[in-house]
């Protein structure tokens, strides 16, 4: 059994891919106890222990069980997600003046960058001090996408009981590029996230249509089910008749962050498990996160124990807004030799009520 509460990271063999490749298994610990498990493929956030107000420790991430499973098809369990997360339409969009053309893969959409995305390839990862830099360079035309892009993702976990992604990036020719991550959390460790108590600081979302392309437009939170400012359960309207929840199927949009000065790291989203008392903040400087409700999830699959059944998790997914090489009123993606794509993101844990 390994040791939860030893600081710094250590390593352990994961499995071989199909094509042969040896996986390993990164464990970051910190001073405080809390661990997360990150595997060189996909990026993969396998496991993430964090205590609650008793100070018991739980796996707050939904996850399979070992590398074959990772390997096969399932909804991106703690995958970094590119070249592009979210979705575009008719995976089409035209780039100074040419037509570029991705894999559709969510019907007639492209979807995280397509079947063979940043979630399905080994990245070199190397240990820097306390922290994982994970690099990969997506050669041109990878998944239909332009251009060279090397990308260096680094994850760490500090003694503020932060794990940190900090995503550099840079490419020889012109291209669409919005990273992010996709674990699903379930903060109870078990049960669905229903009774989750969500907070996120936007005043307007990226309304969809029925194949969950935006319209266009953003539309206000004010008197809709999208209206998070305040602190509500994540179950307590998501089945209310709603067109947006419709389209959906429940929470699966793009809410616009406030952010009065630009891209500062500002606090998007505040989760409360009222039982446990553990507390989720996501801080980013992206200007949108997408807030998905575990609308997908039926219980065809399981891993650690538990069977992964509708709303038994959600994901907070800081980044651009869907299909923006198609909108050009959405802030701009497209990264040009020159300039270098840097973004961070943190999960903040925490817990409410905690014994003195």
């Amino acid at each position: 059994m390994r040791d939860l509460n030893t600081r710094g990271i250590t390593l352990a063999p994961y499995g071989r891919l199909a094509n042969g490749q040896a996986i390993t298994e990164y464990t970051l610990a910190n001073a405080n106890g809390l661990v997360a498990r990150i595997i060189d493929f996909g990026g993969i956030i396998t496991e993430l222990h964090a205590p609650d107000r008793e100070g018991r420790l739980a796996d707050v991430v939904l996850g399979l069980d070992g590398l074959g499973a990772y390997e096969g098809e399932h909804p991106y369990f703690g995958a970094l997600i590119g070249r592009y997360g979210n979705r575009i339409a008719k995976g089409r969009f035209m780039l100074d003046g040419r037509e570029i053309v991705l894999p559709a893969n969510d019907g007639d959409h492209h979807l995280h960058g397509g079947p063979g995305g940043f979630h399905k390839v080994k990245w070199q990862a190397s240990v820097e001090g306390d922290s994982l830099r994970l690099a990969y360079r997506s050669p041109d035309g990878e998944q239909g996408y332009p251009g060279n892009l090397d990308v260096s993702v680094v994850y760490g976990l500090n003694d503020d009981n932060e794990l940190v992604m900090r995503v550099e990036a840079v490419t020889d020719r012109p291209t669409p590029v919005n990273l992010t991550q996709h674990s699903y959390f379930n903060l109870a460790g078990e049960g669905d996230i229903l009774e989750h108590l969500l907070t996120i600081d936007a005043d307007t979302f990226v309304g969809i249509d029925a194949a969950a392309i935006p319209l266009g437009t953003l539309s206000p939170v004010t008197g809709t089910p999208f209206d998070f400012r305040l602190p509500r359960p994540i179950g307590e309207r998501v089945g209310q008749p709603d067109k947006q929840l419709r389209h959906g199927q429940g929470y699966d949009h793009n809410f616009v962050l406030n952010k009065p000065n630009g891209r500062e790291m500002t606090r998007a989203a505040h989760v409360l498990e009222p039982l446990s008392g553990r507390v989720l903040e996501l801080f980013t400087e992206e200007p949108g996160v997408q807030f998905y409700s575990g609308n997908f999830l039926d219980g065809s699959l399981s891993g650690k124990g538990r069977s992964h059944g509708h709303r038994s998790g959600f994901c907070l997914e800081p980044q651009h807004f869907p299909d923006s090489p198609n909108r050009p009123r959405f802030p701009n993606v497209i990264l040009r030799p020159g300039q270098v794509y840097r973004t961070e993101s943190r999960w903040r844990f925490s817990v409410q009520g905690a014994q003195s």
